[in-house]
């Protein structure tokens, strides 16, 4: 199975530890495409490229995943154009939002009933949540 990962980026990293626990957790169910969203040093994955690279890039490896997982717990221009982008060639995209956020979930996210909204408050009850979906595979 081929998962891609969505998380901010440019939006923000208050989360990043997250996202290396919740990849640490997807790379027990397939190949995570973008598992670099982690790497503590983004300069390393980011910034030798161009926007225009990374925009290929990307879209390349959400038409090859069978899965999409994104964290949206911090507001994310480019999350959102995934998810999208992903809701259009009929991906599984599992959302996950930590209920503590400052910020509410878009109504785009919450009110498509075809993406799965997985809400926590510890990480590792997300992990649990996904865990369970997978199980199921997805």
């Amino acid at each position: 199975m081929k998962i891609y990962f969505a998380g901010s980026v440019r939006g923000g990293r208050e989360k990043r530890k997250e996202f290396e626990m919740i990849i640490g957790r997807l790379k027990e169910y397939g190949k995570v495409l973008t598992e670099h969203i982690s790497e503590p040093d983004e300069e390393k994955f980011v910034y030798h490229q161009t926007d225009r690279e990374i925009y290929e890039q990307d879209i390349n490896w959400l038409r090859e995943s069978d899965v999409m997982v994104a964290e949206v717990s911090i507001l994310s221009i480019g999350v959102g154009y995934e998810i999208g982008y992903a809701d259009a060639m009929d991906k599984n995209i599992i959302c996950l939002y930590d209920q503590s956020s400052e910020k509410q979930l878009s109504a785009m996210i919450r009110g498509n009933h075809k993406i799965k909204i997985l809400e926590y408050s510890d990480i590792n009850e997300a992990l649990e949540r996904l865990a369970k979906i997978f199980a199921g595979e997805v």
